[in-house]
């Protein structure tokens, strides 16, 4: 029986794996979502170092190869220990890292999420 996957790009933070595994899963018809952390993970993506953002380009073909992942998330949150800036910088940044991502040329969604204090989703970006 085949499982559905996807792919989240997501900080660190335990307070933002779950809210974003089961909207995934709720929103992509998925079984599983294979995680993908770094502290600041929208920060890293947008503004680097680069040798970071090669090896989480790494990290996810891995992902879409071993499990044919549909959708690729990238994430920010509040209350960010390692991107501690607004809620709007944070948009910009997960706009810009979901455009990062869609330069792998990988052949799934790509979307940019945001998680709230009380742990809800809002779609900052889609491809």
């Amino acid at each position: 029986m085949n499982k559905r996957f996807g792919t989240a790009l997501n900080c660190i933070d335990g307070r933002t794996q779950l809210p974003v595994t089961q909207w995934l899963n709720t929103h992509y018809h998925l079984d599983y979502v294979d995680l993908i952390t770094e502290p600041g993970m929208d920060r890293v993506l947008a503004r680097g170092p680069v040798d970071e953002i090669t090896l989480l380009r790494e990290k996810t073909l891995v992902s879409l190869s071993a499990h044919a992942s549909r959708v690729i998330a990238v994430v920010g949150h509040f209350d960010c220990a390692a991107n501690p800036v607004s809620k709007y910088e944070h948009f910009q940044d997960i706009a810009t890292s979901t455009q990062v991502v869609r330069a792998w040329g990988f052949p799934v969604n790509i979307i940019g999420l945001w998680v709230d204090e009380k742990g809800c989703i809002e779609v900052v970006s889609t491809s």
